[in-house]
Order: structure tokens, then C-alpha cells, then sequence
């Protein structure tokens, strides 16, 4: 299937979504913060992002943000992955130019129908 980055500071949901991901079919690349996950953006190229928001260092919206307007990254679309749940929340991921907005943990079927009609 696709190749996708997961941008995650706990390995608990790191290890979660790539689970869910992998039974999916898909190829998962994983980085630890905001600030690796823009390196691996440029280098892995990956089809689709999976982005947490509360990270140390650079925040996942941050990121997104960099990513969604960096010219290397900004064809890649970005998916917000967080326990943040408020509506501004999803309002200012979709400012920073995320796709979409899901609270962990997602509901698997709706998250894997969702990048499969990003990804194609």
C-alpha cells in the first residue's frame, strides 16, 4: 500500500497506530517530534502524515504547519492524531493546513477510510 509517517512522542500510541496502519497493509515510518518528523517529510517522502499535537519541542500543529507550506512537504496531507478534543482545536489544525482531526483513539475503520481516500 502507501508509505506513512507517524509523528508521535509516546511510544504506547506510536506503537498503536502503526498497528493499526500496518494491518492495513501500509508501510510505517515513525519519528519521536516535530522537528524529525519535517526531516523525515523531505527525505522519506511518505504518501500521508499522522501528527500528534502535544509534543515537546515543536508542536504537531507547528509542524503541520511547516510541512503544509514547506516546498518539499506541502503535497503531503497531514492528519491530526490527538487526545486534544475541543473545537478550536480542529479549527486551528485545519489553519495550520491538516486534512483532518481525529482524537486518540481513533475509531480505526473511519481513520483507514479516511487515508485510503486521501491516498487514493
Amino acid at each position: 500500500m502507501a508509505k506513512i509517517l507517524v509523528v508521535d512522542d509516546s511510544t504506547t500510541m506510536m506503537t498503536a497506530t502503526k498497528k493499526i496502519l500496518e494491518s492495513a497493509g501500509h508501510q510505517v515510518i515513525s519519528a519521536g517530534s516535530g522537528e524529525e518528523g519535517i526531516e523525515k517529510a523531505a527525505s522519506e517522502k511518505p504518501a500521508l502524515i499522522c501528527m500528534d499535537v502535544v509534543m515537546p519541542g515543536m508542536s504537531g500543529f507547528e509542524a503541520t504547519r511547516k510541512l503544509t507550506t514547506g516546498a518539499d512537504t506541502k503535497d503531503i496531507p497531514v492528519i491530526i492524531l490527538t487526545t486534544k478534543d475541543q473545537e478550536t482545536d480542529r479549527v486551528w489544525a485545519k489553519r495550520q493546513g491538516a486534512v483532518d482531526f481525529f482524537v486518540k483513539p481513533p475509531d480505526e475503520a473511519a481513520l483507514l477510510d479516511r487515508i485510503n481516500s486521501l491516498i487514493g
